[in-house]
């Protein structure tokens, strides 16, 4: 494994798969809760070149790498404890229905593309039978479609004979900004007969509540320089200093919408503050995230390695990609700490009440 997320040594406790798996944030979380990547999941081209930058195969490994998941036989994917997936959000997040009610575009279960790549999720667990899974996705899936697409997936795996454990989590206890997701946990009840014990209040996130200072390039000199995000002093490249247009016309866009009564427009942080949401869309102007340069010069974007850290990736982690997709990648990615407390508690729950059953391996 690479100096980037070598995390642990010696036997992993559990074997785990990692779905839809981005640029494996719930991978580096999984294997620092004692887990093997025993196969991934991903399609998109550039963030499988990020994700096997950051996670590159040993000598001998057996792991696996496959990508379109709805083109893979489950007889492909190996034995593993536990099932990962953060399925796409798009079809259900707040912004992505707005955005295909305003096309006239079908969303949730109804998109053609993304909607129903849980139900591959749903076949890969009925056949493969793991102990435990955890799913990841938006909080606007809870209420998605009057709640009928949350009761779908409900229902279907608890249909497949397994517990089924919810909870939205904040993030904001370890990383500055406010991003709410849900994380559902599931246990098969034919191997822990009596329960698993799996509690979403014995997940331990350390309450840190970080602001915007623990995440921006600091200018006491102890920045390390890292071109091109960085000057030769450690200072974030000009570049990332919005253009005196594109100023104007964000200043302009919030008045606006301000004397119309709406809230939206860019959203302007100093070290002391809490970020909102880094997005997807962060890559089209940085209008959600933009941080206050003082009364002199123009506001600026993150850089790519901020916005990395704003999602609780270390600073080792690589990223190979131009700026433009890095902050795709960390926009549709997880917060590893908050995946890692939960993963943790599923680690503590595998062997807690289970029958006599051999583990994968």
């Amino acid at each position: 494994m690479g100096d980037a997320v070598k995390l642990k040594s010696g036997e992993p406790d559990f074997r785990f798969i990692d779905l839809f798996a981005g640029i494996g944030g719930c991978r580096m979380a999984f294997e620092r809760a004692g887990g093997e990547c025993v196969f991934t999941s991903e399609w998109d081209d550039y963030a499988r070149r990020t994700y096997e930058t950051n996670f590159p195969a040993d000598e001998g490994s057996e792991h696996i790498f496959r990508g379109d998941i709805t083109q893979v036989h489950v007889d492909e994917i190996p034995d593993h404890d536990v099932l990962v997936a953060g399925f796409p959000c798009q079809p259900f997040s707040i912004a992505g229905v707005s955005k295909k009610n305003a096309l006239g575009r079908p969303h949730g279960f109804q998109d053609p593309t993304q909607g129903t790549l849980f139900f591959d999720v749903a076949r890969i667990i009925e056949h493969k039978r793991p102990r435990a899974f955890l799913l990841e996705n938006v909080r606007n899936l809870v209420s998605h479609d009057k709640g009928n697409t949350f009761r779908v997936i409900k229902q279907r795996l608890e249909g497949l004979g397994y517990e089924f454990h919810h909870e939205v989590i904040n993030a904001a206890a370890v990383v500055p900004q406010g991003r709410r997701r849900i994380f559902m946990v599931g246990f098969d009840r034919s191997v822990y007969p009596d329960g698993s014990g799996f509690d979403f209040n014995k997940v331990e996130l350390p309450a840190v509540h970080p602001t915007m200072d623990a995440v921006l390039y600091k200018e006491d000199g102890t920045e390390k320089v890292e071109p091109p995000y960085t000057d030769e002093h450690g200072a974030p490249a000009e570049k990332y200093t919005l253009t005196p247009r594109l100023w104007e016309y964000l200043q302009n866009y919030k008045k606006k919408h301000n004397a119309a009564g709406n809230g939206f427009g860019f959203g302007l942080v100093t070290r002391n503050d809490v970020a909102r949401t880094l997005s997807a869309r962060y890559y089209k102007d940085g209008s959600e995230i933009l941080v206050d340069q003082g009364p002199d010069r123009r506001p600026r974007r993150l850089t790519p390695r901020e916005c990395a850290r704003l999602m609780g990736f270390p600073d080792s982690y690589v990223i190979p990609v131009s700026d433009t997709r890095a902050y795709k990648q960390f926009g549709n990615s997880v917060v590893v700490p908050v995946v890692e407390a939960v993963a943790k508690q599923i680690a503590a729950h595998l062997d807690e009440g289970a029958l006599a059953v051999p583990a994968a391996g």
